[in-house]
């Protein structure tokens, strides 16, 4: 199974335990793109392949990249989601009715003057249904008849200013605003993750959370398409989510311009525009996002975590979110990337490479591979245990400050052992 369908699987879980075959991939773009990219592809086959409605990865994962330490302001990451895509915490905004066609008609409104093609979109209650507009998105799975019922407000176009074609889409739902999911929709992710051109987050004067990324469809930028991304969510947990390309889709066509086409001022404008908020009015308020049993904050594990490293390793960067840590360390020799998973009702996991059983019945497995990401002389070491409660915690240590660049250092920052120690200390069994 691919490294980012892995990702995308791990973040399918909802408490229960993976099934034997599924592995939960540690650092593609960090956990939150990977949920992103989960719901891409369930809704996929709704909207169509201009607005394909995560993970990180989410997601890619939305992050894009884990979120970084909470300093504010612009942080470092990308985690750039390859499409319009609702969190996975997100809810149908019960309680709105709007057209597919009004949708349409909303962001053409709000756009700046230029031809228009292949309008698409979906809406929702009972003026829902779906329209396939003027044209066909490449690669589409088909947009639904009339009459079927959309997961979520979409609408998207090919717009062109007369400098290319470039797809712009946008997607309303609801999330719980206080919610872990809705925090890391609002929050740019780390760079060491995913890189990426621009991130900024704010706080709007009405309470609402503003989020800007500029970077690539592709993280290790394989392909020269970029995805601009707006996000909104309010203090009701309205959220508005937006994406524009340098290409009239998002996979699969030729980069028609340097830049998608809109700013990141007028991205802005098109996200906290009224008529989207007029347009979920009706919302019911979405239930609070609950809280996965069994499984440590971020913080506490990104605080454990570093408290776990050998002397003589500095933090140059970490970020964090529930079940997982990550820091880059540099000991003077190049940056290391090093993550943690701690996670539940994992007993019936496979482990991969070498795997041994200790006295307690602790099963362990031992790996180290190539990395997955692109960079140049990467590689990932591993250690993965499994303790007889079901408690699975996971490290993994790269010679990389970020899987997608050349390697910085001929080994990790950590030895096998090293990894094996931290992985096996009980404070993470008392973690939780």
């Amino acid at each position: 199974m691919p490294f980012e369908d892995q990702l995308g699987d791990a973040m399918r879980r909802t408490g229960d335990s993976f099934a034997p075959q599924d592995r939960p991939a540690l650092l593609d773009r960090g956990l939150m793109n990977g949920r992103r990219r989960v719901v891409r592809r369930r809704v996929a086959t709704v909207t169509g392949s201009v607005v394909a409605l995560a993970a990180v990865g989410l997601g890619g994962a939305w992050a894009s990249g884990l979120v970084g330490d909470g300093s504010g302001g612009v942080a470092d990451g990308s985690g750039t989601s390859s499409s319009v895509a609702a969190p996975p915490k997100s809810t149908l905004p019960e309680g709105v009715s709007v057209s597919a066609e009004q949708m349409i008609k909303n962001l053409l409104a709000l756009l700046p003057a230029g031809k228009i093609s292949q309008e698409r979109g979906t809406g929702a209650g009972r003026a829902g249904g779906a329209s396939p507009g003027s044209g066909s998105g490449s690669g589409s799975g088909g947009v639904p008849g009339g009459g079927e019922k959309s997961p979520m407000p979409t609408a998207s176009v090919v717009y062109d200013d007369g400098k290319g074609a470039a797809s712009i889409g946008i997607a309303l739902s609801t999330i719980d605003p206080a919610g872990e999911s809705a925090a890391q929709y609002v929050s740019c992710p780390s760079k060491a993750i995913v890189d990426y051109d621009h991130c900024s987050s704010q706080v709007l004067a009405d309470g609402s959370r503003f989020m800007l990324l500029q970077g690539y469809e592709y993280p290790d930028r394989r392909e020269a398409t970029k995805d601009w991304r707006a996000t909104l969510i309010t203090p009701k947990g309205v959220m508005v989510d937006a994406n524009e390309y340098n290409a009239p889709a998002e996979k699969g066509a030729q980069v028609s311009r340097v830049d998608p086409p809109l700013t990141g001022a007028q991205m802005k404008s098109l996200v906290t525009a009224d008529v989207w908020k007029r347009t979920m009015a009706g919302a019911a308020v979405p239930r609070h996002e609950p809280v996965p049993a069994g499984e440590p904050s971020g913080a506490s594990m990104q605080r454990e975590l570093i408290a776990s490293l050998p002397k003589g390793l500095h933090v140059v960067d970490k970020g964090n979110q529930g079940g997982y840590a990550f820091v880059v360390v540099d000991d003077g020799k190049g940056k290391s990337l090093i993550g943690i998973n701690v996670q539940p009702r994992m007993g019936d996991i496979a482990l991969r490479g070498t795997v041994t059983t200790l006295p307690d019945g602790t099963r362990v497995g031992e790996d180290q591979r190539p990395g997955e990401k692109g960079g140049a002389g990467v590689v990932w070491w591993e250690v993965d245990t499994v303790r007889t409660t079901g408690l699975r915690v996971v490290i993994s240590a790269f010679n990389t400050g970020n899987q997608n660049s050349p390697a910085t250092r001929e080994q990790p920052a950590l030895t096998m052992a090293q990894l094996k120690a931290i992985a096996l200390d009980k404070k993470w069994e008392t973690l939780r």
